[in-house]
């Protein structure tokens, strides 16, 4: 038990930990964690459950705070209950090399959970974290068993929730009926530019509840008492997402509290003494940490210790009753591949017809799922199209099967390893993250090319986090036709080609398409993804040309002069690769000595040795000619100053794919007629 006077030095310490490292750094936002420190206090000393020691143990309570701008609470809450988070790292907020950066960066700091800052991916990825709880459990809780069983916390702010993907998250979360899903809002009507009387005036309570979140207010949000009780309350619901609003005061006890002053800048000594006396607290030493506070914050050490023990001895108990689950969960939960989960991938005969490489990834796909358990996934309401619903591993939901014939054979259950986003792409994206954050999956997503625009963000930070996600992206080019260029891809692909830390394959055919999803299994240090075409393209016959298993590599030779002394190289990626095949035919029968090259990903072609790249493309070689669907940007890396690039520059049009094919120059003839311009 604690004392009021106990509960506020808590909270106190809290807060001016926060101000002294904003303070100090001369950079960040020290509004936040005045006025949010109280429901931040009550939620991990009354109800997170964690183990500071072992920040991975794998049944924690997930936290996010998703208003990242206050990540000086969040280093507080760290460092207080005992994380790897010194009091030095403290006092290097937002310096180079720190433990605590001005956002919270995943993989970074102990006890992130996922990288924050742009508004409304945190409570996008929560709603992740809460779905990857649901189906876990639903999966491998049985027989008195429970081994899964957690709630995902978020802190949310205005700005949060103003943001179009939490709306999108919230709608599906609600839908879903997530019940260990428990945000609380820091409702302190500020913005960074000002009050939310200009921009942000909707009843959000009403709108949380048409979402069919159980929604609660807090008048105080100084109140500890009853912020305990909303959140004990919140804990009880189980066919709901908890939204509960905390009215807090931005910049609390400052001369700036209520100000939109408070939100991003330092308060300055002047007002950082004057906070200090209005709240109690001694103006000196700073990083002041008194030793009830700590002793109390502390406690949760124990507190974790023996939470992980008495789950540890509920672990072994299932092990011995059901071996198999724990093994497969185990797997799951430590990113590890089960003995032979790709056993059944299809090897594709030669067809000169072929098939598109979005039909044979859905083929590839639900050859790998009903192995690998880690799979799932589903689409932004695309899945005809985008070939990516797998038959035989269930619908995730809450249970219910919908009135109209959808999946017939089908289980509706958290169970179910389908999912189904609804047209919400960058809520997908973002969800997608939360699931590979929380561990136990390999999440993909399903859309078109053209709509990577809306789940940039998400992969960003994929990226950024390290995050093993799958992103399959279907109608790749200007080739998906009739649709026009509202629907046909340009730039996306050096878009994504751009990210550092993300892998993108663009496979040829069939066979490459089979690879590529190997590879992106087995990726485990960043996201990938699958840019596939909605035309059929040739399944090439590997005895002519080379294995397609050259796409581990990124680039490879797959057919090459009589002599391998090319004088001409003609580079190509995904359904291109069969033009530049049917180019060189010709252009052999001139007498030109022809090399091409496969190129699926430049970055896989990148972290290959000098050595194998140069083997590929060799610097003797000059005449090199790049052919792709989308903008010739970055193709000059490749072909060199003295190479050229067969491209999309402008816009598509709405047309049969033969016909735009033909208008855009990619045909045979003009391919030929470049190329030996170049020579």
């Amino acid at each position: 038990m604690t004392t009021p006077a106990l509960d506020q030095q808590c909270i106190n310490t809290l807060r001016f930990l926060s101000v002294d490292m904003v303070q100090k750094a001369d950079s960040g936002h020290p509004g936040l964690p005045l006025g949010a420190a109280p429901m931040a206090y009550v939620l991990w000393t009354q109800f997170l459950k964690h183990h500071p020691a072992n920040p991975a143990w794998a049944n924690r309570d997930r936290f996010v705070l998703s208003a990242g701008h206050g990540s000086a609470l969040l280093y507080s809450l760290l460092h207080m209950t005992g994380y790897d988070l010194s009091l030095d790292d403290i006092k290097q907020f937002r310096q180079w090399g720190s433990k605590t950066p001005g956002h919270p960066e995943r993989g970074h700091t102990p006890g992130v959970e996922v990288t924050t800052g742009p508004l409304g991916q945190g409570m996008a990825n929560a709603v992740g974290m809460a779905m990857a709880e649901a189906q876990l459990a639903a999966r491998y809780n049985c027989d008195g068993h429970t081994v899964v069983d957690h709630h995902t916390y978020a802190i949310v702010s205005d700005g949060d929730l103003m943001e179009g993907v939490a709306s999108e998250a919230a709608s599906l979360a609600g839908h879903l009926q997530l019940g260990k899903l428990i945000c609380l809002y820091d409702d302190n009507y500020v913005t960074l530019s000002a009050g939310t009387d200009i921009t942000f005036t909707e009843d959000r309570a009403a709108r949380f509840k048409a979402y069919g979140w159980h929604v609660q207010f807090v008048a105080d949000g100084n109140d500890v008492d009853v912020i305990d009780q909303a959140i004990k309350r919140a804990c009880r619901q189980t066919k709901k997402p908890s939204l509960i609003l905390v009215r807090t005061h931005i910049g609390y006890g400052s001369p700036e509290q209520d100000s939109f002053k408070a939100h991003g800048s330092p308060l300055g000594e002047k007002d950082v003494a004057a906070t200090k006396r209005k709240l109690g607290w001694p103006e000196q030493p700073p990083f002041l940490i008194p030793d009830a506070a700590l002793q109390h914050f502390r406690q949760a050490q124990e507190r974790g210790k023996r939470a992980e023990a008495a789950w540890n001895r509920r672990f072994n108990k299932y092990a011995q009753a059901h071996p198999q689950l724990a093994q497969a969960l185990q797997q799951s939960l430590h990113g590890e591949l089960p003995q032979g989960w790709d056993a059944d991938i299809p090897v594709f005969p030669t067809d000169a017809k072929g098939i598109s490489t979005r039909v044979a990834g859905g083929k590839v796909l639900s050859a790998i799922a009903p192995k690998l358990l880690a799979i799932s996934g589903g689409s932004a309401d695309l899945d005809p199209s985008t070939f990516t619903a797998v038959t035989g591993i269930g619908v995730f939901s809450p249970g219910k099967e919908p009135d109209e014939q959808g999946a017939p054979n089908e289980v509706w259950s958290y169970a179910g390893r389908n999912l189904h986003f609804g047209v919400r792409e960058h809520a997908m994206g973002a969800i997608a993250n939360g699931m590979a954050a929380h561990g136990g999956f390999i999440p993909y997503t399903a859309t078109f090319l053209i709509f990577s625009d809306y789940m940039r963000p998400p992969m960003r930070l994929a990226a950024l986090s390290k995050l093993h996600v799958v992103n399959v992206f279907t109608h790749d080019s200007i080739a998906l036709g009739e649709d026009g260029p509202t629907h046909q891809p340009l730039e996306q692909l050096a878009n994504l080609r751009a990210i550092p830390n993300l892998s993108l394959i663009r496979p040829c055919d069939a066979n490459e398409t089979a690879v590529a999803w190997r590879v992106a299994v087995e990726t485990r240090d960043r996201p990938v993804v699958l840019a596939l075409t909605r035309q059929s393209v040739p399944t090439l016959d590997r005895n002519r040309y080379a294995a397609a298993d050259g796409l581990r590599r990124g680039a490879y030779v797959l057919s090459d002069a009589a002599d391998a002394k090319p004088m001409l190289i003609l580079i190509a990626s995904g359904s291109e690769v069969g033009l530049i095949l049917a180019a060189a035919e010709r252009l052999q029968k001139d007498g030109i000595d022809v090399r091409c090259v496969s190129m699926p990903s430049w970055d896989l072609f990148e972290a290959q040795s000098q050595e194998y790249r140069d083997s590929v493309l060799p610097p003797a070689v000059t005449a090199r000619l790049a052919v792709e669907l989308g903008v010739r940007q970055g193709w000059e890396r490749w072909v060199g100053d003295h190479g050229a690039g067969v491209g999309v520059n402008r816009f598509g049009a709405s047309a049969p794919a033969d016909v735009l094919l033909r208008e855009y120059g990619f045909t045979v003839d003009n391919v030929c007629a470049r190329a030996k311009a170049l020579l």
